[in-house]
């Protein structure tokens, strides 16, 4: 989740594991905008995505497998209310539980730094909207989300069905600490800023695997890294500056 510049529906972040109730779905295909509203004027769908497109290239992202998965997946269907005419607009816009679904640039370069494979296991900390798991859905083999919110999590399953994406499991927890019983994963991302890397999480890692988090004070602009596990310990390479709502410890009332 992101403030002004950074991430995303960081909304599920917590500390603290707790078995909740699990959710399984397998891959599928999201639509895009394109299978909204079929046309080619100007407004048209087609029209739309082109932009969204050329507006993520413009700012960084460029792996074409990452593009790819970001024109199927709909960010509107994620967007809902007031906000919905936003929908494709490269900022990031506010969701239940006081949360933020993350700008579109921001999505994209995360998963790009992720270097997701087909064959790979992903735990995301953090659901959200569900926008980030279901880009990563359509990249990887099997995604893990876990939020501290109930309602978001309860939401995003519904999304996921309607979209047909199979291969995510949801569970409300406290993802701070991960999900031990399905550790290890290849990759890891975090959309809520620790002051450090979560230890729990950095355990649950694949000796070549990769995490993705923001760290740094709450109430100042963070470091996006990544986080590469090696046979004797970890590399740590700074991306960029980023703005994420803090890592929470606990359950949320919602």
């Amino acid at each position: 989740m992101s403030a002004a510049g950074g991430g995303r529906a960081g909304s599920g972040t917590g500390r603290g594991q707790q078995a909740g109730q699990e959710s399984g779905h397998q891959a599928g295909q999201g639509p895009g905008p394109a299978d909204r509203d079929a046309g080619s004027g100007p407004g048209s769908a087609s029209e739309q995505k082109m932009r969204f497109v050329y507006a993520l290239r413009s700012r960084g992202v460029t792996d074409p497998r990452v593009l790819d998965a970001m024109e199927r997946i709909d960010r509107g269907a994620f967007v809902r209310g007031h906000f919905e005419d936003r929908a494709y607009d490269d900022t990031p816009l506010p969701i239940a539980c006081g949360q933020t679904i993350s700008q579109p640039s921001v999505v994209g370069l995360m998963t790009q730094a992720l270097e997701v494979g087909p064959r790979d296991t992903v735990l995301e900390v953090g659901t959200g909207s569900g926008y980030q798991a279901a880009v990563l859905s359509l990249l990887c083999r099997r995604v893990m989300t876990v939020d501290r919110h109930r309602r978001l999590v309860t939401e995003a399953e519904a999304l996921f069905r309607r979209l047909g994406l199979t291969n995510i499991t949801t569970r409300v927890a406290d993802g701070s600490h991960g999900s031990p019983e399905q550790a290890p994963f290849d990759r890891i991302m975090v959309t809520a800023a620790a002051e450090d890397p979560p230890g729990p999480l950095l355990s649950q890692l694949k000796i070549g695997g990769i995490m993705v988090l923001p760290v740094g004070q709450s109430d100042a602009v963070q470091t996006l890294i990544r986080v590469t596990r090696e046979p004797h310990g970890f590399r740590y390479d700074e991306l960029r500056q980023v703005r994420f709502v803090p890592l929470i410890e606990g359950l949320g009332q919602t």
